[in-house]
């Protein structure tokens, strides 16, 4: 009898732990919207025991299974193959260029292969502990709420138009978000999770946060599909210019008290306000720009924060701490407050802690 009839040989597959994965499919991709937006493929696992639940899965995190796989069973440059080397599937190359959602949708039937031919592989590697473990449900993947699982299910009818009305400003930071302003009425069509709606305002159409408008009559619970969802946070930003200013409300799946790092704080305003040569900063407890320089800055800036008295108007879901962007070459912002119309050039400080 071959080694592959052997491994694959009923009573040793019997012999598996319940727990242990044998089959999954991508049931859909869901949007994170992170500083840096990124997708994920929610995954349908079925284990040895017959029992079904959702993972989720970056491609990154893939290609992290991957490497460590073929480290310790490809055997690849050796001249004589242990007993414990196997020919491992082919996991779909990286890309670097292209629309995300569209690379993601692209990947599913690859991905779902690449899977399939993964839990085909010998019995002994299936107790694999790396393996295991990228199919294993974590406490986080247990806590996410499947938006639509479009190839599990078809997807729920929309829901009914409510009316709710507007409590503070918003200025959306996308295309499919609305311009609010306190005191509109919004008639609503869905509800889009458990943070955001999506409704009609003066003939625009678009999604907003929840905790910025008060329900005037909600809407009906058997009738929306992701009731329940991830939870988001919005950072007010403000674009400072010689002439001319700028407001958005960016809303981000974090929760108030995560620190970004610098870079992604940088990418997501120049993808915002769509500049190049910008410059982020903050104000500090006597009102003066201090320009943001690095992660230890941020850190600085978040702690600040803190220590200002919290203000009625604002939603709860908040960031205490504001970005003020300006152009990188604009050194007159950083006059002291009460002084920025007699100062002269040379005299302008940059405020920067290291």
């Amino acid at each position: 009898m071959s080694l592959p009839r052997q491994l694959r040989d009923e009573s040793d597959f019997d012999q598996l732990p319940n727990d242990v994965p044998v089959a999954a499919t991508i049931a859909d991709i869901e949007e994170k919207k992170g500083f840096i937006d990124y997708y994920v493929f929610v995954i349908e696992v079925k284990n040895k025991g017959s029992s079904k639940y959702l993972i989720y899965r970056r491609y990154r995190e893939f290609l992290q299974l991957h490497q460590l796989l073929e480290t310790k069973y490809s055997g690849e440059g050796s001249e004589s193959p242990g007993p414990a080397t196997w020919s491992l599937p082919t996991l779909p190359g990286k890309i670097y260029l292209g629309n995300k959602r569209e690379i993601a949708e692209s990947r599913i039937p690859e991905l779902t292969l690449y899977m399939k031919k993964l839990l085909a592989l010998p019995t002994w590697l299936l107790l694999d502990e790396d393996l295991r473990m990228f199919f294993y449900q974590s406490d986080v993947d247990s806590m996410e709420q499947p938006q639509n699982l479009r190839r599990l299910r078809p997807p729920r009818a929309e829901c009914k138009p409510f009316a709710c009305r507007v409590l503070f400003d918003f200025r959306g930071s996308g295309t499919t978000e609305l311009n609010l302003k306190k005191g509109q009425l919004v008639f609503l069509l869905r509800q889009v999770n458990a943070d955001w709606l999506e409704g009609t305002v003066k003939d625009h159409t678009g999604i907003f946060p929840q905790s910025f408008v008060k329900i005037i009559k909600p809407l009906p619970p058997s009738d929306c599909d992701n009731a329940e969802g991830p939870s988001y946070s919005c950072l007010r930003c403000f674009l400072v210019q010689p002439h001319a200013s700028d407001t958005r409300d960016v809303c981000v799946q974090e929760d108030l008290g995560h620190e970004p790092a610098y870079k992604d704080l940088l990418s997501r305003m120049r993808m915002v306000f769509q500049k190049e040569d910008i410059a982020l900063n903050y104000r500090d407890l006597h009102g003066d720009l201090i320009r943001l320089l690095d992660d230890e800055d941020v850190l600085l800036m978040i702690q600040q924060s803190r220590l200002r008295p919290r203000t009625q108007d604002r939603p709860d879901n908040q960031f205490l701490w504001e970005l003020h962007v300006t152009l990188t070459s604009d050194l007159s912002v950083y006059t002291p407050t009460g002084q920025r119309e007699n100062m002269q050039a040379d005299n302008i400080r940059v405020h920067s802690y290291f």
